[in-house]
């Protein structure tokens, strides 16, 4: 909002500069950029695995649907990617004693 604010002002440009040194310091900081760019690349994850399950002509539940876009852990998304083009069923992805559920 403050780069939009600034617009096309010399300001603006102070402001992308500054901004850009501020993004270089994650991952691992914890700073509101890195919680953004975390909570995209998760949503994108979520995408990319209904998407296969949809291709694959596999019914998704609006649970299923619910526990895939809202699970923020890139690990368990990726693992969930991996797997979601051999399940038999959109709910294979959650087999209990599998890592991923």
């Amino acid at each position: 909002m403050v780069e939009v604010g600034l617009e096309s002002t010399p300001a603006r440009e102070n402001w992308r500069k500054l901004m850009q040194d501020v993004v270089t310091h994650f991952p691992g900081h914890g700073t509101l950029f890195e919680e953004r760019y975390l909570e995209g690349k998760a949503e994108g994850e979520a995408k990319g695995i209904l998407r296969v399950l949809e291709v694959r002509g596999l019914a998704i539940s609006d649970d299923v649907r619910a526990r895939i876009t809202t699970c923020t852990d890139l690990d368990r998304l990726h693992d969930w990617l991996d797997r979601s083009g051999t399940v038999e069923r959109a709910e294979d992805l959650f087999v209990e004693g599998s890592p991923d559920s």
